[in-house]
């Protein structure tokens, strides 16, 4: 492919569990020399960041159930703005989860699904403190994401 193309990771750490999962997203998305990786926190991420990436992926800590309201606030500055502008971007979800994380994941899911976008592989959820399995399943989705971008399968 001729032109680069834009991952963007957006999400948001209060403890560091998340942090840490976003770092070996990057990392494992780095990997791939053919994307260009932007990571931003969820509250410095915006309608243009949004708007200039090919792909997406999202990282969360579980907070009663539910995502994080930093993560909450990026839908909310961003979906009227970008409303019927990003039919099939393909997007992913890491949680970092106290308990099973999967409410967070269901509630991200249906707001996705506003956007139209494309869930292109399974939410990881890492329970607890990220082990080192945790880490490389992330390192993985990255690597993943990217490479499905650098060949155009999405």
């Amino acid at each position: 492919m001729s032109e680069r193309r834009t991952l963007l990771i957006v999400f948001h750490s209060q403890s560091g569990n998340t942090a840490r999962l976003a770092d070996a997203v990057v990392a494992g998305a780095s990997e791939v020399d053919a994307i260009d990786v932007r990571c931003l926190r969820a509250f410095d991420a915006g309608v243009d960041d949004l708007a200039d990436c090919d792909a997406l992926l999202l990282g969360t800590p579980e907070n009663f159930g539910y995502m994080s309201g930093a993560l909450k606030d990026f839908f909310d500055r961003t979906y009227y703005p970008l409303e019927n502008k990003l039919n099939g971007l393909p997007y992913a979800v890491f949680v970092s989860a106290g308990n099973d994380g999967t409410n967070a994941v269901r509630e991200i899911g249906r707001i996705a699904n506003g956007y139209g976008w494309r869930e292109i592989s399974p939410a990881f959820i890492s329970r607890g403190t990220p082990t080192e399995d945790d880490l490389d399943a992330c390192r993985q989705l990255g690597q993943a994401m990217a490479e499905g971008l650098a060949l155009g399968i999405f």
